[in-house]
C-alpha cells in the first residue's frame, strides 16, 4: 500500500493526520479510542470492533479543514511525482 499525505492539524507533525492510499481509501492517524464507556458504546450500538479493526478519534476540525482535499488526493495518487510513502501491505 502506498500512502500520500493529505493534511494534518498537528503542529508537531504527528496525529491527527489524513492519508490517501493507492487503493482508493483513506488512512486516518488519530488517538486510539480506549475510553471504556466509548468502547462499550461501540459494542452495544455497532456490534463492536472485529480484531482486525481499530477505532481512532480525530477532531472534527481535521475533516472540516482537509475533507475537501481527500478526493483530490485520491485522484492524484496515481499521477507521477506524487510524494508517497511506501508501507507494508
Amino acid at each position: 500500500m502506498r500512502l500520500t499525505f493529505i493534511g494534518t492539524d498537528s503542529g508537531g507533525g504527528h496525529c491527527p493526520t489524513l492519508y490517501a492510499t493507492d487503493r482508493g481509501t483513506v488512512v486516518v492517524q488519530g488517538t486510539r479510542v480506549d475510553d471504556l464507556d466509548a468502547v462499550a458504546d461501540l459494542e452495544r450500538s455497532y456490534g463492536g470492533l472485529p480484531a482486525h479493526e481499530s477505532a481512532v478519534e480525530i477532531p472534527a476540525e481535521l475533516l472540516r479543514n482537509w475533507g475537501p482535499m481527500i478526493l483530490e488526493a485520491l485522484q492524484s495518487q496515481t499521477k507521477e511525482g506524487d510524494e508517497s510513502l511506501t508501507t507494508a501491505d
